[in-house]
């Protein structure tokens, strides 16, 4: 099988029939918690410590293979890539090894208690030297500085292959098939001795403190070499090393003692044998693989029962087992006694065993020898324990503490509340964590209980239920215990919006809390509650900024004027610049104008008006767009003229007022031409309407006076349509004089096309071949000729120059009409005010 056991996990590999990779499974003992990881192409799993290294073949197609260094929950810390097979992995504390058949290559890993990412980013970064190196089994290193990563000595051949290997802390052996065992020095990596084996080694092991090595070979057979003891070999030289007499069959498992050079256990069959000094004791029937032997204590795990159902191991497939020596000292302290139990460990001391008998002590409140065995043990925290028992006077409070102490929790607390000392029962329970006991007795008790005690218990148990992302549970106790914070985060999760807003609405204004609340506003698209949470925080900025974000431009700008905000010019730009991509022109004319910036709103309502005219569709829509521009403008320059008189009235000096004056006049000048090209186009419209409007109704001297007008407008209106026009209405007034002239003007048109032309001609010859082009009535004509020369004003009613001095003029457009019409209207006719 491939397994190992680091820091209470287990971990072991099996594939699953639906999945081509290897499922490897990070099995935490003590918490009974599994992490699944899935690798490709796992060739070994070796484990030391506190770390995992998985050996896996990076590619199916190259000679590629890849060490991961992962920690106990199964997570990758450090990637090495190699270009040997690692056939033989073994990891001490400080160094990963593997090894092929011809080289082995050491990885000196770094790894601080625990890595940042930052720092695991560095590890994989720096390659520093010294940190990877490659053998070859047939050189000799010296321990300097040789021993780059050059892989192409490393796959040279050798008559002699690697067959095993093993590390401890302070040297490294490497097994060969003729049965010489290489030892290296680490971390320098020198050679400093080989010895002879009578065997193949199948599997090395060295103990703790490195003085011998176990050897299983191929066909089961254990055996022992002690590797610093002298001897005179058969020609009565000095040698280094001596096989033990020691040797067993069927051997498929062994374990050294952690803490002991001297004990190792091991598996022969289906018997467990524990040996102290090479001597067996009784063996113990189990077929169990040795995890860890350390304390006088084996941890054996039923690797054949768990693999049946690897998806759900089972605690009970776990064993401890007791050696010898602490069963009877268990049994000798139970039966003889504390002072007689002292003299027997005394004899054969071990530190399980000090403690065993401090706890003993304990149990019986002898607190001297026990903290003569905690002395013994090196246990520090138990001394101080022990002296704090000293200080306390009540026989049942010390009972309680060593109950406390020895995990009888239920028991300690009982204990306390039978001494009426709740608050050293919540205590306890509080070092627990057990929030939802401390609770519990918070309410149970009589008297008033302490009100910041409680609030801290709802919290806690409000996070054990967030911690499990169960948050309706966790809500109801974050409101008891007022924790705004986590209570936003929770309604958030559970995306209950109109808790979150009227948590927002109850917090007080510029509470820390508050733009935290606006974010998660924001993360949803919710505008108006965003806006409100951080206006009662005064990040007014903020708000806008929201707006912009999500498209809510009118609220923004609303904002930015609100608080007087200097960036609203460009503030609307960029929304208008937006509005216009998406070609929503009056929506940007809307915007313009309810920011009061009239002249941009005006440019954008006169460049409609006029592609609209291009388009030769409505002629009234067209006059109501020029018409709409023209009152934008006038409304900029009283914007303007406000500002003004509202700045003069501040200054007194006559010198300020006329500077403001004469700013204005340049300002307006500039847009008065703009003004005066909306209302010629207003005008323009204004009358070709109005003249066919006379024309139908049978008016057609009106018509032609009217008509006669728009020879002044040919650059908004096409020649061919004014000409056309006035041709018609001279025709039916039999103005011949003024048709045929308008015959002409259209006869010399160069937009028109030749046939146009010539149809223009056709129609001209018939009409002229019957009538003189001569005009008889002069009187009203000359009115409006000359109307046109000396600029009479003309009556916007009714197309006619205005002789007398009663007219009436509209104060918005500033055009005219008669005195008679002005009593026939509600409104102005060209630009309907009142």
């Amino acid at each position: 099988w491939q397994w190992g056991y680091c820091s209470n996990t287990l971990v072991y590999a099996y594939t699953r029939p639906d999945r081509p990779e290897y499922c490897v499974v990070f099995w935490d003992t003590k918490n009974n918690e599994k992490y699944v990881k899935y690798v490709k192409s796992l060739i070994s799993i070796t484990t030391c410590g506190d770390f995992c290294v998985l050996a896996t073949k990076a590619d199916e197609n190259q000679p590629q293979y890849v060490l991961v260094l992962c920690n106990s929950i199964g997570t990758p810390l450090d990637p090495k890539y190699i270009d040997i097979g690692p056939l033989f992995v073994t990891m001490t504390k400080t160094h990963v090894i593997a090894a092929s058949k011809e080289a082995f290559y050491i990885w000196q890993y770094r790894v601080a208690k625990k890595l940042t990412a930052m720092e695991i980013n560095q590890v994989a970064r720096t390659r520093r030297e010294g940190r990877e190196r490659i053998y070859h089994i047939d050189d000799t290193p010296s321990g300097s500085a040789d021993g780059h990563l050059d892989y192409s000595r490393a796959i040279e051949g050798t008559r002699d292959p690697i067959c095993a290997i093993t590390a401890s802390d302070k040297i490294l052996l490497v097994g060969r098939e003729s049965g010489t065992i290489q030892r290296y020095n680490l971390p320098s990596v020198a050679i400093v001795q080989k010895y002879t084996l009578n065997c193949r080694a199948y599997q090395l092991s060295l103990n703790c403190n490195s003085s011998r090595v176990a050897i299983i070979d191929l066909s089961g057979v254990l055996t022992f070499f002690d590797l610093d003891t002298r001897v005179a070999d058969s020609t009565g030289q000095q040698a280094i090393g001596e096989q033990l007499r020691l040797e067993r069959k069927d051997v498929w498992d062994m374990k050294w003692a952690k803490d002991n050079p001297d004990l190792f256990a091991m598996m022969e069959k289906t018997r467990m044998y524990v040996f102290r000094n090479l001597d067996p004791e009784e063996p113990i029937q189990t077929s169990g693989y040795i995890c860890n032997f350390e304390d006088l204590e084996i941890k054996s795990v039923l690797l054949d029962e768990i693999l049946k159902n690897p998806e759900h191991p089972d605690k009970d497939y776990i064993i401890n087992f007791e050696i010898r020596s602490l069963r009877d000292s268990r049994a000798l302290i139970e039966k003889v006694g504390i002072e007689e139990s002292s003299q027997f460990i005394e004899d054969n001391p071990h530190p399980r065993l000090w403690r065993l008998l401090a706890e003993a002590a304990l149990q019986k409140l002898d607190l001297q020898t026990a903290e003569q065995a905690f002395v013994r043990c090196k246990d520090y925290q138990g001394i101080k324990f022990v002296k704090r028992l000293g200080n306390l006077q009540s026989e049942s409070m010390k009972q309680a503490e060593v109950a406390a102490y020895f995990s009888r929790f239920e028991e300690a607390e009982r204990m306390y509340l039978d001494m009426d000392r709740r608050d050293l029962a919540i205590g306890l329970r509080i070092k627990l964590g057990d929030w939802f006991r401390v609770l519990q007795l918070l309410k149970t008790g009589s008297g008033d209980s302490d009100d910041a005690l409680l609030e801290q218990a709802h919290n806690a148990i409000g996070d054990y239920f967030a911690d499990r992302q169960k948050w309706l549970s966790a809500v109801q106790y974050y409101v008891q215990g007022r924790n705004q914070e986590r209570l936003a985060e929770c309604y958030y999760m559970l995306e209950d919006y109109q808790g979150l807003e009227n948590l927002a609405n109850s917090l007080p204004e510029n509470n820390k809390l508050l733009p935290e609340i606006a974010y998660m506003f924001v993360r949803v698209g919710m505008c108006e509650q965003a806006v409100s949470a951080f206006l009662k925080c005064n990040q007014p900025k903020d708000a806008v900024d929201t707006c912009v974000h999500l498209n809510q431009w009118n609220k923004a700008v609303e904002l930015a004027k609100n608080h007087n905000m200097k960036e609203i010019g460009s503030l609307l730009a960029r929304y208008a610049s937006h509005l216009l991509e998406k070609n929503k022109i009056l929506d940007a004319i809307e915007l313009y104008r309810k920011a009061n910036y009239f002249f941009e709103a005006a440019k954008l309502m006169f460049k409609i008006a006029d592609e609209e005219a291009k388009k030769r569709t409505k002629p009234l829509r067209v006059k109501k767009l020029y018409v709409l521009s023209a009152l934008l403008i006038e409304q900029g320059h009283e914007q303007m003229q406000n500002a003004q008189r509202g700045k003069v009235k501040g200054t007194s000096s006559e010198t300020a007022s006329a500077l403001a004056g004469l700013l204005e006049e340049d300002i307006l000048s500039s847009t008065s031409r703009f003004a005066d090209n909306a209302w010629r186009g207003a005008e323009a419209y204004h009358f070709f309407i109005l003249a066919q409007r006379q024309l139908y109704k049978g008016s057609v001297d009106a018509a032609l006076k009217t008509a006669l007008h728009l020879r002044d407008y040919e650059d908004i209106i096409p020649a061919v349509e004014i000409y056309s026009l006035l041709a018609l209405c001279a025709c039916a007034n039999r103005a011949f004089d003024i048709c045929s002239k308008a015959f002409v003007k259209l006869e010399s048109l160069e937009t028109l096309r030749p046939e146009q032309r010539q149809q223009y001609e056709d129609l001209a010859l018939e009409i002229f071949m019957r009538h003189c082009p001569k005009y008889n009535k002069k009187s009203d004509l000359d009115d409006v000729l000359e109307s046109e020369d000396g600029k009479l004003p003309v009556c916007i009613a009714t197309g006619e120059p205005v002789l007398e001095y009663g007219f009436w003029m509209c104060n918005v457009c500033k055009h005219y009409m008669k005195a008679k019409e002005a009593s026939n209207y509600n409104f102005c006719p060209l630009c309907h005010s009142t």
